[in-house]
């Protein structure tokens, strides 16, 4: 449940994104999450959807990456046709008849993979607020590694 129905309404609207509002009108919200356990743990639902998001689209893209390199590299398989497609067009009257075949092959499917991978990664990334709060966190774990560092890293005493 809610502690606060009315703003757990208003972040609910934005998937629990408060990252591209101001930082004055932030700090309702961030007291809100930190207070709310419902609201918290919905904001690390969709922030974890996000990144799964990302990560499913980074992989398309870079499993037909590979596949056209294997494809372009093995001589064989670049011209080896998967379909035909019969396509037809008749004039006025019907009178001529050209027939025109087409064929697919792997490296094309391959191509056009690719292509709708970095549509929908493309997609992704400007309607979530993943590559945000990706870099946030590299940044907050680079700050906590480099506060271990220095705590461990012997001083030179004069």
């Amino acid at each position: 449940m809610c502690t606060d129905q009315i703003i757990g309404d208003i972040l609910s609207s934005w998937r629990y994104d408060i990252s591209g509002i101001s930082p004055e009108m932030r700090v309702d919200f961030e007291q809100h999450l930190e207070e709310c356990t419902g609201c918290r743990t919905r904001q690390r639902l969709h922030r974890t959807i996000d990144v799964v998001l990302v990560g499913v689209t980074t992989l398309s893209t870079l499993a037909f990456l590979l596949a056209i390199a294997i494809i372009h590299r093995a001589e064989p398989l670049r011209y080896w046709a998967v379909g035909e497609l019969h396509l037809s067009d008749s004039y006025v009257l019907r009178m001529h008849l050209h027939q025109s075949y087409i064929a697919v092959t792997l490296q094309d499917l391959a191509i056009a993979g690719l292509l709708l991978s970095l549509l929908a990664w493309a997609l992704v990334a400007m309607m979530t607020p993943a590559p945000t709060y990706l870099t946030g966190m590299a940044v907050s774990h680079a700050r906590v590694i480099e506060r271990e560092f220095r705590n461990r890293s012997p001083r030179k005493v004069a």
